[in-house]
């Protein structure tokens, strides 16, 4: 249950382990969607356990989809963590891809409890990229109808943005953000130089204001990473192992 009473589902990937990395979702995403899926299944196959979930809103989680929610999602965020560390489970590494690396960011800022955090292809510049979904204008409309219906490209209705939402996002401070990350957390920032959703540019804005980082860019893949899975998966692991106890692959709960 997130603190709005809204349950969140998700999907564990049992070892045994006592660590165990939970993996976040995108915009307009779920967990049954790549890369999540792979990143837990390569992390299970290490022994570590893993669980991704569905944002509120999303999937098969209750609640209903909001266009902005960042700092809710990274509140989802903190509910999942809350409860698998009731649960006598030690929350080794926190993942997020697309808008999911702005969850963990943001949950970064606010907690420190989690040392080690993985953004994949996440948005530093939260102005960019609306105008390609609402349109021209989309302020002005915005405040004279109190929302904008975004349709697909067959004219199908897919979802209201609410002048509430996108206010979320835009006063959503990502610099702001990273610059309260503690140095003692370890992030990694992986990007795809072909990516036509969010820019590789973004990961060099991370690591200009982010103070313990390692950014890497996977030359030619894509926002998905539709061809690059294993080499996105094999930097994920080696990130993570890093940041893992020597001992800690062979501690079971």
């Amino acid at each position: 249950m997130n603190k709005h009473g809204e349950k969140l589902v998700g999907i564990l990937h049992e070892t045994g382990s006592k660590e165990l990395v939970i993996v976040c979702h995108g915009f307009q995403s779920t967990k049954e969607r790549i890369p999540m899926v792979n990143l837990a299944g390569a992390l299970e196959k290490e022994g570590i356990s893993a669980y991704r979930f569905d944002f509120a809103g999303n999937g098969e989680s209750e609640g209903s989809f909001q266009y902005g929610n960042y700092r809710r999602e990274a509140d989802d965020l903190r509910a999942v963590v809350q409860y698998f560390q009731e649960h006598n489970r030690l929350v080794s590494a926190i993942i997020g891809h697309s808008k999911g690396g702005n969850a963990v960011l943001l949950y970064a800022s606010k907690h420190r409890d989690i040392t080690t955090v993985v953004n994949i292809s996440g948005r530093f510049n939260l102005e960019r990229g609306i105008e390609g979904r609402l349109g021209k204008d989309y302020l002005q409309k915005i405040k004279q109808n109190g929302f904008i219906d975004v349709v697909n490209r067959r004219g199908k209705f897919e979802y209201r943005v609410t002048e509430e939402s996108l206010m979320d996002r835009l006063t959503t401070d990502t610099r702001k953000a990273c610059e309260l990350i503690s140095k003692e957390c370890r992030v990694l920032i992986v990007h795809g130089s072909e990516d036509k959703i969010v820019p590789y540019q973004d990961a060099q804005e991370f690591a200009k204001v982010i103070p313990n980082h390692k950014l890497q860019i996977i030359d030619g893949a894509d926002h998905e990473y539709t061809e690059h899975q294993n080499e996105l998966a094999l930097l994920v692991l080696d990130f993570i192992k890093e940041g893992l106890r020597p001992c800690s692959l062979h501690s079971r709960i």
